[in-house]
Order: structure tokens, then C-alpha cells, then sequence
């Protein structure tokens, strides 16, 4: 059992308000990363967030226990996502160039500006993909989940994202080709 699994069943099964507390705080910012590569704006995806931490709080919901605990987890964000997506029928999307950069005070400004410029080419041509394929990369090479996970998540067989995750990145080339990256060296 994982440390979310555990500090959930505290909360759900003793009341303690310290385990809910430990799962916002150790999956707050991927949930919130995963959620606006879906909905394409981060204030939305900070909203559904929060939507699923209060679900957990006050509904409390049981964990069939098929998987991780961040997997499930990121489904019900995920479900979240989709319900607003169905509601408000559009796709609001904050650029990348005003998204905070945070650069180490031990790399040289000069490496930090192209890797920030090729994070940017790989955001810009991944906002281009369809909303599937930037669930899938973002799952896979951004929150490392397994094929298994991902397809959890995603409610799809583990052939489907595997699938998936082929089409997905021999698009997300094309499209750095088509801007003028080399693939290979981003």
C-alpha cells in the first residue's frame, strides 16, 4: 500500500484530517499539471483540483484498491476534467511563455534559455496534438505512470495506450519537425 492509500484510509476510516492534508500536499501539483494538459488552462485546472480534494474530504469516496493510489486519484481528476470539459464546450489555454521559469543559480543563463526554449517547442507542438495524445505523453514522460497506470487512468486497455503513446509521439515529431526541432535533440 502506498503512503496516499495509507493516509487516506486514516482520514476516511479515523477521521484523522492529517492524512487528507498529506495527500493534498504530496499530489497537488502533478494533479494540477495532469489537469490542465487536459483543459489547457492552469486557474481551470487549480479549480478541479481543488474539486477533487474536496470530493475526497467530504464524500469520501472508497478506493476499490485495483491499483495505486495515484492512479485512482488522477482518474477522478480526470472524470472531473471531462464533466467541465462537457459543460462548457470550450478550450481556454494560457500560453507557456507566461508561465513562471524557474532557472538554478548553478546553470549558465545560456543552457537554461535553450532548455526553457526546447520545453517551450515540446508544450507549443504538444498544445497542437490532439487532447488524447497530450493525455497520454503528459501521463507517460511527465508524471511517469506506467502504460498500466495510464490506461487506468484513461479508461482504456493497456494495448490502446500503448497504441496511443506510438501515434502520439510520431505526431508530437512531426509536429517539432514541422517548427524546425531536430526530434532527437529535445
Amino acid at each position: 500500500m502506498d503512503n496516499g492509500a495509507s493516509s487516506y484510509r486514516r482520514f476516511r476510516e479515523e477521521g484523522d484530517r492529517e492524512g487528507l492534508a498529506e495527500i493534498i500536499r504530496d499530489y497537488k501539483d502533478g494533479l494540477i499539471l495532469y489537469l490542465f494538459s487536459i483543459v489547457g488552462n492552469i486557474h481551470t485546472a487549480e479549480d478541479l483540483a481543488e474539486d477533487t480534494f474536496v470530493l475526497l474530504g467530504t464524500k469520501k469516496p472508497r478506493d476499490k484498491g485495483g491499483g495505486q493510489f495515484r492512479t485512482w486519484l488522477y482518474t477522478i481528476g480526470r472524470n472531473k476534467a471531462l464533466d467541465y470539459l462537457r459543460r462548457s464546450k470550450r478550450h481556454a489555454e494560457i500560453s507557456v511563455e507566461t508561465a513562471p521559469q524557474l532557472i538554478s543559480d548553478a546553470e549558465s543563463l545560456e543552457e537554461a534559455y535553450i532548455r526553457e526554449e526546447r520545453k517551450i517547442a515540446v508544450h507549443h507542438a504538444m498544445r497542437s496534438l490532439s487532447p488524447e495524445y497530450r493525455q497520454v505523453l503528459w501521463l507517460i514522460y511527465f508524471e511517469e505512470f506506467s502504460n498500466k497506470e495510464a490506461a487506468a487512468v484513461m479508461k482504456k486497455s493497456v494495448h490502446n495506450v500503448e497504441t496511443l503513446v506510438y501515434r502520439a509521439r510520431k505526431s508530437l515529431r512531426k509536429q517539432l519537425e514541422m517548427e524546425g526541432f531536430e526530434y532527437e535533440n529535445i
